[in-house]
């Protein structure tokens, strides 16, 4: 599997969240709404998710191993940080 495009929409303000992003993989499938959050340990990659009727949230769309959520994670914090460079430098 390839990670083949990266968009992120960065978002201004104290919030934790930072950004959504959505990516391709290989030239033919897109996840959109993955959000960038700042956390405790700083920044990861929530996975898009729908609110159930007990208040939880649940992945929709979701990596089902860790070499992959680490994969996806370091490609949009990547995209993100570069971003945010491009906007400190303007």
């Amino acid at each position: 599997m390839e990670i083949t495009d990266v968009r992120v929409k960065k978002f201004n303000g104290e919030n934790r969240l930072k950004a959504i992003a959505a990516i391709t993989i290989d030239d033919c499938f897109v996840v959109h709404e993955l959000r960038v959050i700042d956390g405790k340990e700083g920044l990861f990659v929530a996975m898009p998710s729908r609110k159930m009727p007990n208040g939880e949230f649940k992945d929709v769309a979701h990596p089902i191993n860790q070499e992959t959520r680490n994969m996806i994670e370091t490609i949009v914090i990547e995209a993100y940080e570069s971003i945010e460079d491009e906007l400190i430098e303007e």
